[in-house]
């Protein structure tokens, strides 16, 4: 019941936010510089009163209407618009993001990409889909082989510029990035790494179950789980090996 009703009510908020997609928006700069729309509020909403409806009893966590009821039990966690500067300019590459936690855990992921018509979603010790479909990781190990997307890039080098120089010397294929979109890639098996920066946890925390029921391993820059208070620093890959290989990189 949980994942079919998350992949509705995203399929029903999608209408909410194309309706505003590629249309004059006025813009308002939140208190950390960041946009945000009509778009994003009345999304979020639509989606707060669904998941109300049904798991009346289950704390909700959203970016722009905050947190109702306690995140200590069943929860959920949402980026009603995860990319508002792609969302604003036109760009099909902004997603929404619906995650299910318990007890902060994270239990269920969704990716909504609604310019693109593509649904990501993965269970906690089940399988990950895209429109229904299964989907898997690659298999790639060796660093040397991988395709890697360097979200933020702009603020990693920012943060450390040495860092940000060994970023763009690896991998077989690089490419800057921002989002959720090169995550759901990784759990698709279409590249093989994400290094990201900056995130909040209605961010990443909806990206986690999908990832790892794909196969893949997501941690913060350290190796650790990503809980509500990790730190924004994520490190997304397609296996175990080359996780340890980009965590190598990241600690220098």
């Amino acid at each position: 019941m949980i994942k079919s009703e998350a992949v509705r009510i995203a399929h029903e908020a999608s209408a909410v936010a194309m309706q505003y997609f590629r249309a004059p928006l006025d813009i308002i700069e939140k208190a950390d510089d960041s946009p945000v729309t009509v778009a994003d509020r009345e999304t979020e909403s639509y989606i707060r009163a669904e998941l109300a409806k049904v798991f009346p009893d289950h704390a909700i966590f959203g970016e722009e209407h905050g947190i109702s009821g306690s995140l200590d039990g069943p929860s959920w966690i949402i980026d009603p618009i995860d990319g508002t500067r792609s969302f604003i300019t036109g760009s099909p590459l902004f997603g929404m993001l619906i995650g299910h936690l318990d007890g902060g855990v994270p239990q269920l992921g969704l990716v909504q990409m609604p310019a693109l018509g593509e649904t990501f979603v993965g269970q906690r010790g089940g399988s990950a889909e895209c429109n229904g479909a299964p989907i898997h990781c690659r298999n790639t190990t060796q660093l040397d082989q991988a395709m890697i997307y360097i979200n933020e890039a702009e603020r990693i080098f920012s943060h450390n510029p040495a860092l940000f120089g060994r970023l763009c010397r690896i991998g077989h294929t690089r490419r800057m990035a921002y989002d959720c979109y090169p995550h759901a890639m990784v759990a698709a098996g279409r590249i093989d790494a994400v290094v990201d920066f900056g995130l909040e946890p209605y961010d990443y925390l909806p990206l986690v179950s999908l990832v790892e029921a794909a196969g893949g391993v997501m941690t913060d820059w350290e190796g650790a789980a990503l809980t509500l208070h990790s730190d924004g620093r994520v490190v997304t890959a397609a296996t175990p090996e080359l996780h340890q290989a980009l965590l190598a990189q990241i600690t220098g």
